[in-house]
This record gives C-alpha cells, sequence and structure tokens, in this order.
C-alpha cells in the first residue's frame, strides 16, 4: 500500500510587492535583499483575503488538477469534494485564534461534508508534518482513501513592517496536494508515494522564532493599548544557525534510513526560507546547489506553503517524472524541523 500524491495545487495573491518598492517604504535596497535573501518579489494578500481563501483556491486548483490530469477518473469538482477523507492544514495565521480550525471553513467551503477536518500549527514545517500525518491516518483506516494536505499562510498580518531586518523575508500564499492510497508497494522494487518521513522539535530554542503577544502566557489586556500588533519576533541568526543544521542532520538521516545516496535523489525541494541557508547546508554536506529547486526569488518566505507551491511549480512544469526520488526538507518556530522521501 502507498500513500502517493496525485494532484498538486497553488494559490499566490496577485498583488506583488517587489524590493524596489519595500525601498519606497523602509531603509534598503534591492541588491541588499538579494544579497542577503535570494530574495526579490514577494506576492502580498489584500485586506479581505483571509488564510481560508488562500486555502480553499489551492485546494479547488488541486481537484481540479486530478480531474485535469486524469487521475481520478471521470468526476466533476463536486463529485471529488465528496470523496476526500481528510483535510489537514498547516498554517500560523489561522482564520480564527485558537478555534474554530481553518480546515473546518475549507471543509465547509469546498463542500467536503465527509472530511475529518483539523490544522497543524508547527510553521515552517507544517507542510512536512502534515504530509506524514495525513500518510499514518490514511494507513490506519481502511475506509480512508484520499487527504488534502494544505499549507496557507498569510504572513503579512504578522509582519513588524517597520523592521527592516526581517519584513523583507515573508510572502503569502498557499499550496496543497491531494493524496490517495493505491495498491502500489511503498518499499522494495517499484515503490510509490510518501516512503520515509523525519519529525523532529527542539523546544529549547522556542524563544528564537515566536509570536510572543495574544496568547494565553501574554494575553491582551482589557483597556491596552497596543503600538504594533502581534508580529514574528525572530533572533535571525540563531535561526539560522539552527536552520543549517537542521537541513543538514535531516538530509544525512533521510539517506542513511533509506540505505541511499545522494545520488539516488533526483531533487531537493527546501523550505523557501532564505537562499543563503540552502547556500551554506549544500556546502556543509558536500550537495550540489543545483540539487536544491529554489523559488524564493518570487515568492519569498511562505512558510507552510513554501514547499507545496514549489511542488506545483514543478509539476506543472513537467520537471518531475514519474518515478523521480524527491526529498523535501525544512524547519520553523518551536523549534520543528523535518523531511519526506516521495517517489513521484
Amino acid at each position: 500500500m502507498a500513500i502517493e500524491i496525485i494532484a498538486t495545487g497553488r494559490a499566490v495573491p496577485p498583488r506583488r510587492l517587489t524590493n524596489d518598492d519595500l525601498a519606497k517604504r523602509i531603509d534598503t535596497n534591492d541588491e541588499w535583499i538579494r544579497s542577503h535573501t535570494g530574495i526579490r518579489a514577494r506576492h502580498i494578500a489584500d485586506d479581505s483575503t483571509a488564510c481560508s481563501d488562500l486555502a480553499l483556491e489551492a485546494a479547488k486548483d488541486t481537484l481540479s488538477r486530478a480531474i485535469e490530469t486524469g487521475a481520478v477518473g471521470e468526476k466533476t469538482p463536486e463529485e471529488l469534494a465528496l470523496t476526500v477523507d481528510l483535510i489537514l492544514l498547516a498554517s500560523s495565521t489561522q482564520d480564527y485564534y485558537g478555534h474554530p480550525a481553518t480546515a473546518c471553513l475549507v471543509q465547509d467551503k469546498l463542500g467536503a461534508p465527509n472530511a475529518a477536518a483539523m490544522d497543524i500549527t508547527v510553521a515552517c514545517s507544517g507542510f512536512i508534518y502534515g504530509l506524514e500525518t495525513a500518510a499514518g491516518l490514511l494507513e490506519i483506516n481502511a475506509k480512508r482513501r484520499r487527504a488534502l494536505v494544505i499549507g496557507s499562510d498569510i504572513l503579512s498580518r504578522i509582519t513588524d513592517w517597520t523592521d527592516r531586518a526581517s519584513c523583507v523575508l515573508f510572502g503569502d500564499g498557499a499550496g496543497a496536494v491531494l493524496l490517495e492510497k493505491t495498491a502500489a508497494p511503498s518499499e522494495g522494487e517499484g515503490r510509490r508515494g510518501l516512503v520515509r518521513s523525519i519529525l523532529a522539535a527542539d523546544g529549547s530554542g522556542a524563544g528564537h522564532l515566536m509570536l510572543r503577544r495574544g496568547g494565553s502566557r501574554e494575553p491582551f489586556k482589557a483597556g491596552e493599548v497596543v503600538d504594533i500588533p502581534p508580529h514574528i519576533d525572530m533572533d535571525g541568526q540563531a535561526v539560522y544557525y539552527f536552520a543549517v543544521k537542521a537541513v543538514t542532520d535531516t538530509i544525512k538521516n533521510l539517506l542513511k534510513e533509506d540505505g541511499i545516496a545522494i545520488d539516488d535523489v533526483d531533487i531537493i525541494i527546501p523550505h523557501q526560507a532564505n537562499a543563503r541557508i540552502v547556500q551554506a547546508a549544500a556546502k556543509r554536506a558536500g550537495i550540489p546547489e543545483e540539487k536544491f529547486y529554489l523559488n524564493i526569488d518570487e515568492y519569498a518566505n511562505t512558510s507552510s506553503a513554501s514547499i507545496p507551491i514549489a511542488l506545483d511549480e514543478l509539476a506543472r512544469d513537467g520537471k518531475l517524472k514519474r518515478g523521480n526520488l524527491i526529498m523535501t526538507v525544512g524547519f520553523g518556530a518551536g523549534l520543528t524541523y523535518g523531511g519526506n522521501l516521495i517517489v513521484w
């Protein structure tokens, strides 16, 4: 039995904010941003768009893609939505604080009443965690067959736009995949789908990347005047060192656990946080940079959406071939990290 990705999709806000646009608002410039991050633009949602809106658009795009490619037979999008058994939504910017789960809002608007729905909150590692979680939930119940795993974030809402060091890093977007449980093998010759994952965390670094205000630890108080809305608070240097080690360790451990060499991997899709992190990790691990797929120049860091957006780009551009061995690797607040091995 295999858990295969049978379709991908994405949703990106039309508003494109370039480095030159940012330079009109804060003390920065295109050359500095590109040289320090690899970013040249990011997409920003309008004020009326919430996390569930982008997630829903990505989910619909994914179902449409599944129908277009013939992966699910002759179905309408409405009929296909009825066959979805699980919706897992990874995000740090859910529509509402605490509850309801944003995945439930997507379930309703998508017309998928037969799907269980829940959110995953591990920041930028969310999609990696989501794939493994969905696979486990499909495997454990014979009646479950299909799952939507969505990464959706509107980081522009929790960005401090006065902080020139961090505001250049973030953007908005959503990506999704449709998983299906099939009769193909997940091990040995002819294996297919999600074959191995590593999920890990180091809670001792929680303070390096967090949204400090608004939760039960530091709630807002009645009558309090808030000068700056809740925003990402990041120790950039600490996160950088953690991320480089997390990426290299995850790659090394995935290869070791699967008994393969890096040459067996066709492409690595990292979380798109900073091109410098990927470059440093590649150098430390002795892996050619060309092995990594980067699209951070156009989207910046979209957190849980970055890997599924990249997957969809690769799939639609015909750069993923049946049988390709793909590795995802990422890291995020928590601190969390991990990776997946997937046979396309």
